[in-house]
């Protein structure tokens, strides 16, 4: 058994982390810390979990230098990671951040879009893009993994395969997207509460959007990115425009299938995907069409934004880091209806 620890467990994608760690039957959860509910049972602040922890109590952040681990889950807010990860890496301890601080590898990229300077830009080289299916041979081994950010793993996903067998521009790409509620955290705010979410749908992040520059550096491409918010508690799809290279005509469901040929957690279907599809599984729902009269390509994908998006895929990392199957500990079915 793998001794872990995981930091920042009291958020959405963290409690869903310690979820899936604790039914994981290789991982040995040493420690949980939530800041601001340490020395709270894990029971009472996620009841889903009392019969799995009935007894494990939030730490203090500080208190995972005090336990040996072999690796440790990162579910922080930005800015925040950083100042973790050396320390955990000079002891020798594998590190999966699930937030954003490892993602980008221009520390001046990240300051432009993050607001502030990068305390640890030399590590940026080190961390491996923990999306699996477009960099699983670099995961091998690696010590540091960024988890992608949810919308561009569902993004990544449907566009991918079009942008790397070079039949769609890399430039004038238009991704929209809808995600339910639990992508914008715990903290309570103004668009959350339920008198404005309720039968609403809003646009937000206009221009501005933080997951814009790690699309565009995962893609190599330039592209215009608008996500709403959707009254879903749990949930993603993107719809993914790309004008065609010249008058190229070719399959997009051949060139997906193709692409996921062997990939556990990508399925290709024909009809677009909904919003409930891949809810409660580690599975990304893809499918395109090309619009012959127009010259574009739609792509489209849908994924459980806490599992795909975030906890499941860092599970599914570490899997492949260390040489376990990447199903491993993972469910490759959702929740219906």
């Amino acid at each position: 058994m793998m001794r872990v620890g995981l930091v920042g467990a009291s958020g959405y994608a963290g409690s869903e982390l310690l979820r899936l760690c604790l039914s994981h039957d290789d991982l040995d959860v040493v420690i949980a810390t939530g800041e601001s509910s340490a020395g709270r049972l894990v029971a009472s602040h996620v009841p889903a979990l009392a019969a799995v922890a009935p007894e494990m109590v939030f730490a203090p952040t500080e208190s995972i230098f005090l336990e040996r681990l072999d690796v440790v889950f990162l579910a922080l807010p930005h800015g925040q990671s950083q100042r973790l990860v050396p320390r955990l890496l000079d002891q020798g301890t594998t590190v999966v951040d699930l937030g954003a601080d490892f993602r980008l590898k221009s520390p001046d990229e990240y300051e432009q879009w993050y607001g502030h300077v990068h305390e640890q830009p030399a590590l940026l080289a080190r961390a491996v893009y923990g999306l699996v299916e477009r960099h699983r041979s670099e995961l091998v081994g690696a010590q540091l993994i960024a988890v992608p950010g949810c919308y561009p793993t569902a993004t990544s996903l449907a566009l991918g395969p079009f942008i790397d067998a070079g039949v769609v521009e890399r430039r004038g790409i238009i991704v929209n997207a809808l995600s339910g509620a639990s992508g914008a955290g715990r903290a309570p705010s103004d668009r959350l509460h339920f008198a404005r979410l309720s039968s609403n749908a809003e646009a937000y992040g206009l221009l501005t959007h933080r997951h814009t520059p790690e699309m565009q550096q995962e893609l190599g491409s330039e592209l215009l990115f608008t996500p709403h918010l959707v009254p879903a508690s749990r949930g993603m799809i993107v719809t993914a425009y790309a004008p065609v290279v010249g008058s190229r005509h070719f399959e997009p469901l051949n060139i997906l299938r193709d692409a996921y040929a062997t990939d556990p957690f990508v399925v290709v279907i024909e009809e677009p995907p909904t919003l409930k599809d891949a809810v409660g599984s580690n599975l990304c729902f893809v499918s395109a069409r090309l619009d012959e009269r127009t010259g574009w390509l739609i792509a489209m994908s849908s994924i459980d934004n806490l599992l795909k998006g975030a906890a499941g895929q860092a599970v599914q990392a570490w899997n492949v880091a260390t040489g376990r199957d990447e199903v491993r500990g993972l469910a490759r079915s959702g929740i219906t209806p």
